[in-house]
């Protein structure tokens, strides 16, 4: 019995087990520090080959994508690949009704056929290099809040100048460790990039929103670009005279696939993560900002997935707005309920607990830290004030009616410098590209359905100071309902042909733009945050900032042993490892590291919003005709592993132990999400395409030979 117990115990930790390092977002000029716990987890490669500025490493081939995404170049041709769902708006913007590339898929035959896409770039960093001392230059105890920020807005300008003077490159230098460290990255940034290739999002979004961050998971989200640049093999704006690029390194791709138990490396951009906050700031996200921003969008969601079933022309017009919305918001649904499941807010106050028990053991540290919980408690209140107020208003203006954002570009275009006829000629330019993509009547819809929660919610101290919205709303009345259908009904820009009379007899000023109903919204709107949110909330947010900056250092001295303190994610480029491996979401259910095409037909519903399929992959999955990349029954799609990711990770490369590409990150799971805020080894797992599906649909499915030929499979 003793014997059978260690060997069930040594089967689940190979299915189920994972590593406590495998938390941590790693900044890769620092991973020999990692080198070993990685090694101890079976990676076989050096941390040079990592990363390295004197010779090509993987990190030459890890790209920013479009600044929220991360691809790879696959290559030495310049080929990139990144998640569907990142390329999604390019596939989007080149779709229409007579060529569908969103329901059909697209696929470039030669290099002329390859699609560009104006104001996409992505980004190769060059190098990392600590510059603390230089940004703190001339910073004293005595400076406020405000002068400290401005002095060291000053030294960043004069370092990156510096660093740059003379070359091609850019600079970013960005805060780590809640602004007790600085680094200056000097980047590489290429703008012209080119749609080679994507599957029909009946295979890049199966399962759509329902199976969006679930595990297991059957989707294909890849979609392939392509690099070019000028005959110097450096970045040049779009022209038909560039050549793909030659990179400094390409990657090579692994078909051999992966198993529970294998080390697993993702390579990429992380947006943010929030892993040191204070309990009772963790408190107001969790219970106060996050469900007022959940409410808000779940209702726009209502209103245009509704008219997305009903109409395939607006099914494209609105795709990637609705997938701009959803993906956070159930995100932020899993995050809010893992959080509570696991008691994070209680452990923060356990480890608040401890830390207030060494700092009052040792006078140096008490006189130190003694302050700083209370220092906390006497901001929060006012932070949490302007902070849901913040809050309310970006849902509003960024995820809500679109009009409002369109009338603002419209008034800067009028207020330029530009000429009448270069005006005009904008004003035509916004027009068109807007009202391509636009139904008002979803959009009047959507400002009903926000307006009601925006202004029901609001601090009726920060709205009763704000006259102008107050006399506005009293005007058009207040049931949000009857206010939208009002200004709609009277507003010339809500109505293409109203508003294309307007531009082309425009002859200068703004008398008859600011009489519109709806510019008088957007301009109550905008001023609300100018007059009455931004500077407050500005406010106290740096002095929350400087109070977190301030325990940031304090947890790695007061508590050293709690963990190896990583800086949270701050979009910059990291390193983060782990195992292959299953889990337990909940009590008697169990997860598989893989899943095969034999649960994408499992899923298959004909004519499914979300589970249809093109009949040509329901042929290829039945028959079992996988090519050269499986002679099993089935072929794997997804894999899960436990390394720390978050929001940019999408598109991630994922290496296998000697530094081969075996996948694409492109999810997590829904109980995952809490790791932006606390990371759970035991449950917390990333979800990526297996590269050999993506092969098998480049291959088998679209017949791409010619991409296949260009890649290093190993």
């Amino acid at each position: 019995m003793y014997k059978q117990r260690i060997n069930l115990l040594i089967v689940f930790l190979l299915i189920f087990g994972s590593s406590f390092a495998d938390e941590g977002l790693w900044i890769p000029k620092l991973i020999k520090e990692q080198e070993g716990k990685m090694k101890s987890l079976g990676m076989a490669i050096t941390a040079e080959e990592i990363y390295n500025e004197n010779s090509p490493s993987l990190k030459d081939a890890v790209l920013h994508f479009g600044g929220g995404c991360t691809a790879e170049i696959i290559s030495d041709q310049g080929l990139i690949l990144t998640n569907h769902h990142c390329g999604y708006s390019r596939i989007q913007s080149h779709s229409s009704l007579e060529n569908n590339y969103l329901k059909d898929g697209f696929w470039a035959e030669t290099l002329d056929d390859e699609l560009p896409n104006p104001g996409l770039t992505v980004t190769r960093y060059v190098s990392m290099t600590e510059v603390t001392d230089k940004v703190m230059e001339g910073i004293t105890s005595k400076m406020s809040d405000e002068e400290k920020a401005e002095k060291i807005e000053d030294n960043i300008r004069k370092i990156g100048k510096e660093a740059t003077m003379g070359t091609h490159y850019n600079y970013q230098i960005r805060p780590f460790y809640e602004g007790n460290q600085f680094y200056l990255i000097v980047r590489e940034t290429f703008t012209d990039i080119r749609l080679v290739g994507a599957p029909p999002s009946s295979i890049g979004k199966y399962g759509f929103d329902t199976d969006n961050w679930v595990w297991p998971r059957h989707t294909g989200d890849f979609s392939i670009f392509r690099v070019y640049v000028d005959k110097d093999n450096k970045p040049a704006e779009y022209s038909e005279d560039n050549v793909p690029y030659k990179p400094l390194r390409s990657l090579t791709i692994s078909s051999k696939g992966v198993n529970s138990g294998d080390f697993t490396m993702v390579y990429g951009f992380p947006g943010t993560t929030y892993s040191y906050l204070y309990s009772q700031k963790l408190d107001i996200i969790i219970n106060k900002a996050l469900p007022l921003a959940i409410e808000m969008r779940e209702n726009n969601l209502a209103v245009i997935d509704k008219a997305m079933r009903e109409s395939e022309k607006v099914a494209i017009q609105y795709a990637a707005k609705q997938s701009r919305i959803s993906n956070a918001w159930k995100k932020w649904i899993g995050q809010t309920r893992g959080l509570e499941r696991f008691n994070a807010i209680e452990k923060k106050k356990e480890l608040e607990g401890r830390f207030s028990n060494a700092v009052a053991k040792d006078k140096k540290l008490k006189k130190m830290y003694g302050e700083l919980f209370s220092d906390f408690e006497q901001h929060l209140p006012e932070y949490e004030k302007y902070y849901l107020a913040y809050t309310l208003w970006r849902e509003f203006v960024y995820y809500g009616p679109e009009i409002i954002r369109f009338v603002s570009g419209l008034e800067n275009t009028l207020e330029s410098e530009d000429s009448l006829e270069t005006k005009k000629e904008n004003l035509k330019k916004r027009i068109d590209n807007f009202y391509k993509n636009y139904v008002p009547e979803i959009d009047q819809a959507l400002l009903a359905a926000s307006a009601e929660i925006f202004f029901s919610n609001l601090d009726q101290s920060i709205l009763e100071g704000q006259s102008e919205l107050m006399d506005f709303m009293k005007d058009y009345n207040s049931e949000s309902g009857n206010m939208a259908q009002e200004l709609f009904s009277n507003s010339i820009f809500t109505n293409e042909e109203r508003i294309t009379v307007w531009a082309d007899n425009y002859e200068g000023g703004m008398d008859k733009m600011k009489d519109d109903p709806i510019y008088k919204l957007m301009n109550a709107i905008y001023n609300l945050y100018s007059n009455q949110i931004k500077d407050d909330y500005s406010k106290i947010s740096s002095r929350i900032d400087e109070i977190e900056k301030e325990y940031m250092t304090a947890q790695m001295k007061v508590l050293p042993e709690q963990k190896d303190y990583y800086p949270n994610a701050n979009g910059t480029l990291r390193v983060s490892y782990g195992q292959v491996g299953g889990y337990e979401p909940m009590d008697a259910v169990q997860y598989e590291h893989m899943t095969t095409t034999d649960g994408i037909l499992d899923k298959y519903i004909p004519g499914s919003y979300e589970y249809d399929l093109p009949e040509k992959l329901v042929t290829l999955l039945r028959e079992k005709d996988f090519g050269e990349f499986s002679d099993e029954d089935n072929l794997p799609v997804c894999f899960i592993a436990s390394n720390h990711t978050s929001g940019g990770n999408s598109g991630s490369p994922v290496f296998n132990a000697n530094g081969e590409l075996i996948g694409i990150n492109f999810d997590r799971t829904w109980e995952s999400t809490m790791s932006d805020m606390m990371f759970n080894p035991e449950i917390c797992r990333n979800i990526s395409v297996d590269m050999r599906y993506i092969l098998f649909i480049v291959d088998k499915f679209a017949g791409a030979n010619r991409l296949i030929e260009e890649m290093d499979i190993n």
